[in-house]
């Protein structure tokens, strides 16, 4: 609740970042009451027209100020922080709309601590909001420490003053007219330094603001420079940002118009770690030209920033660099026709996504939240109709209706987009997150119990009110008003659906345009009812009555919800390497949670909300019996493939259930029993070796089309045999968290500019993949001459056709032949 009334304040929000707003300083003091006894005092000063918020604000409006201690065994606190009344002013908030507890210009806040240590300080934060009449500042946090052993009034940021961002500044001459001046920073360690652009609602950016003059001209905008430029989440925004780390710089060119003049100006940039922020406004710079000197400032740094050594770098880390590959000349007559598969492929998964988001909007029309809505809102549209007046125009309402249904679920994936543009590794690192797969885990339990019917999922009314409210506008916008209320009231049904898209997308190829044709199918599910019945509305007499089959609706998707649930702990377990959810324990959690469905669905469980059964439906008996044919399904994994001694791969479960291969009992390192290598020069040394042509597997633990790929394909015929006696086979994972030693912790370049830091084996072979061969999914294959250094044929992507992918290999294998 707290981020939702974070995000309101920042949206409400009309000021820039161009003009920096503080208009709240706070103070601390401490007064000794006894010899253990003393009272600390918060003291907020507050710009005109500004205020801050009481500690105690009713739910749904401002953030409230806080105050939180670092708890230690030196003191304990004696009662609640208090807060003076003087100031203090109930009103009318015309931000929040509603009543609420402010100061103006001055608020005090006191705690009285009884201390048994004054050697050691008080600390802790304080968390403010401040509002004006139009707009609201984000909510800061402000951490204060009491060093009792000897009391002062110590200002804010006198008590400890941090330091972490030195600048240097200098000047090139260009030519006789244009110079260009640098903005050098040097960051501690794990201190950042923001890019000029940053979203709303964000950290504040670095701004270089030059005074105005006649005598000198700005040649376009700073340029910020992409030596050690990272983009990735930031913990203190929870959002992902562009920022530096180490050292960055910027540059901004000048144009000369007079004899002798001075270039002033002011840096404004904040400064943050992964714990908290520090915001600089006031650093003014000047620099002096005149005809003689040029352009020039004293004290400046004139050294070089160092340039990353890309072919180095590749040839420690790879042993070869991308200018050394070399594609083969010789071609095979089915090389065109085997890579036809991951063509049709890519189309093909859309539509596929887009099926199961249509499926996905059938099964949310079945609920209780959605069902009963259709006919309320087509006799709505219908309704002039009755009294004789033109119903083709309420059939035009009731189809925009149904598109606006599915433009609010389109409007949803946009910001994916987004993403993937700023980083095209960003999805996947995002789907490969350990904790986001556990967070997702968590949500997914928390669907199935409310989809169970132990307690409801709903937005904040207000978003209802608000949305309600726009109804009345009428026309255009009242229908589109319209839909986004029944986007928002039927969220407890269709939230853990929805759920479920959003996190199949991001595990899966293609990203924003997967979760784009999930919610386009979704959308089109959901509305299409509408527009259709609206046309004819005699076939609302076929619909089912509304009653206790919903509720068994819902049910049956949170036991869906729950199964899918292991699936996202499953793929932590698996990228982090924890060995807790091996493919015994997965196997065996389904079988329970599917038989725990199968007697529900034969009236031998029920849950709160169901209604008592007199008699069981055809419905429930075939319903029953199928999922307990599942259950006998899954029990077969346990049976042992001799030829592989595994345990048997399930089809139905691939890309679900972990390989087969991680197990307690039939432990394989590599899938099917083959031989593999998972460290790229190691497996190139063994090829040169044995003189074979090498097989690159970009994969992952968490890739479901890896799985599929392993499981059902390469233990076919020709296949199995092409890895097991003519290929080294080359496995690298791209989401394997696992930490790279040090001295291969290097920054590089990105394929589409800026730079990163490889932090772990993941992000190495991530960036072998995009550097070498200007791909980032997965499953992905590279065959390549027994040195490594020659592209065989044309690399393929996911390829579940049997025919293909023996006609890919042995295409590779026969040009290595022809090149020997």
């Amino acid at each position: 609740m707290k981020k939702l009334l974070v995000l309101i304040a920042l949206l409400l929000s009309v000021t820039t970042y161009s003009q920096i707003l503080e208009p709240v300083k706070w103070e601390f003091q401490s007064e000794k009451i006894s010899d253990t006894e003393f009272e600390l005092s918060f003291i907020a000063n507050i710009d005109e027209h500004w205020a801050i918020y009481s500690q105690t604000v009713d739910e749904g409006g401002p953030l409230p100020t806080t105050f939180e201690f670092k708890a230690n065994d030196s003191f304990d606190r004696i009662g609640d922080v208090v807060e003076d009344e003087k100031n203090k002013i109930t009103k009318h908030d015309p931000v929040f709309d509603m009543v609420v507890s402010k100061f103006y210009n001055k608020a005090i806040f006191t705690q009285k601590v009884n201390v048994t240590d004054l050697d050691t300080p008080i600390t802790g934060v304080l968390t403010f909001m401040t509002c004006d009449d139009e707009r609201c500042l984000a909510p800061t946090d402000v951490p204060f420490e009491f060093d009792l052993a000897a009391p002062t009034d110590n200002s804010f940021g006198e008590s400890q003053i941090l330091e972490p961002v030195k600048w240097h500044m200098s000047t090139n001459k260009l030519n006789d007219s244009e110079y260009e001046i640098v903005f050098n920073a040097k960051m501690d360690n794990k201190w950042g330094i923001y890019s000029r652009f940053v979203e709303e609602g964000g950290p504040l950016p670095t701004l270089f603001i030059f005074d105005e003059s006649n005598d000198y001209e700005l040649v376009g905008e700073v340029v910020e420079g992409d030596l050690n430029k990272v983009t990735k989440h930031d913990p203190v925004f929870d959002m992902t940002v562009t920022k530096f780390y180490n050292e960055a710089v910027f540059t901004q060119k000048i144009k000369v118009k007079s004899d002798n003049f001075d270039v002033k100006g002011n840096l404004e940039y904040m400064t943050c770690d992964d714990k908290q922020c520090i915001f600089l406004p006031d650093n003014p710079f000047e620099f002096n030209y005149t005809k003689e000197n040029g352009l020039i400032i004293s004290g400046q740094d004139t050294s070089t920033p160092v340039n990353i050594d890309n072919k180095s770098i590749n040839n420690a880390l790879y042993g070869m660099s991308p200018e050394e590959l070399t594609k083969s000349t010789l071609k095979c007559e089915n090389e065109v026709s085997s890579l036809a598969a991951d063509v049709k492929e890519s189309g093909k998964s859309l539509w596929s996504i887009f099926g199961l988001g249509f499926l996905g909007g059938l099964l949310a029309l079945l609920t209780p939240c959605v069902f009963p809505m259709i006919p309320l809102t087509v006799s709505f549209f219908t309704k002039k109709s009755d009294d004789g007046s033109n119903s083709s125009k309420g059939i035009s309402k009731a189809l925009l209706y149904g598109f606006f249904i599915l433009a609010v679920y389109l409007i949803l994936s946009v910001p994916f987009h987004l993403l993937d543009s700023v980083n095209p590794d960003i999805l996947n690192e995002i789907s490969t997150n350990v904790w986001l797969n556990v967070i997702f885990f968590i949500i997914f339990i928390f669907f199935a119990f409310s989809f169970f019917g132990y307690y409801e999922l709903t937005l904040p009314a207000s978003w209802t009110n608000k949305t309600t409210q726009g109804e009345s506008v009428g026309g255009i916008l009242g229908i589109f008003f319209m839909a986004l209320t029944l986007a928002i009231v039927s969220f407890s049904c269709t939230g853990p659906i929805l759920g479920s898209l959003l996190a199949g997308s991001l595990s899966a190829d293609g990203g924003a345009w997967q979760l784009t044709a999930g919610m386009g199918g979704f959308g089109v599910a959901l509305g299409l009812p509408f527009a259709l019945f609206a046309m004819f509305p005699n076939m609302m007499n076929s619909l089912p009555k509304s009653g206790g089959w919903l509720n068994t609706t819902k049910v049956i998707l949170g036991f869906l919800e729950l199964a899918l649930a292991f699936k996202f702990l499953s793929n932590a377990d698996l990228v982090k390497h924890w060995g807790i959810l091996k493919i015994e324990v997965f196997l065996g959690l389904w079988i329970i949670i599917f038989a725990g469905l199968a007697l529900y669905l034969l009236g031998k469980i029920k849950f709160p909300h169901d209604s008592p059964i007199k008699k069981l439906s055809f419905f429930r008996i075939s319903s029953g019996i199928l999922v307990a044919a599942f259950v006998i399904y899954l029990a077969s994994g346990f049976r042992v493939n001799k030829e592989t001694n595994t345990f048997t791969s399930l089809t139905l479960l691939s890309g679900l259930a972990p390989p087969v291969g991680y197990s307690f009992i039939y432990p394989k390192e590599c899938p099917n029993n083959l031989d593999c290598f998972k460290d790229l020069k190691e497996g190139v040394a063994y090829a040169k070796k044995v003189n074979k042509p090498i097989m690159l597997d970009f994969t992952g633990y968490a890739c479901v089309n890896c799985r599929k790929m392993e499981e059902h394909v390469w233990p076919e015929g020709k296949i199995k045999d092409y890895l097991n006696d003519d290929y080294v086979l080359i496995s690298l994972y791209v989401d394997d968290k696992k930490e790279l030693p040090e001295d291969q912790q290097v920054e590089v370049e990105r394929i589409n500019g800026g730079t990163r830091v490889l932090e772990n084996y993941g992000h190495k072979w991530a960036h072998f993949q995009t550097q070498f061969f200007q791909s980032n999914s997965q499953p992905y294959y590279v065959l390549l001459s027994p040195d490594g250094k020659e592209i065989l044929n044309k690399p393929v992507g996911y390829t579940p056709d049997v025919e293909d992918y023996e006609a890919f290999l042995q295409c590779g294998l026969d040009v290595a032949n022809d090149t020997k």
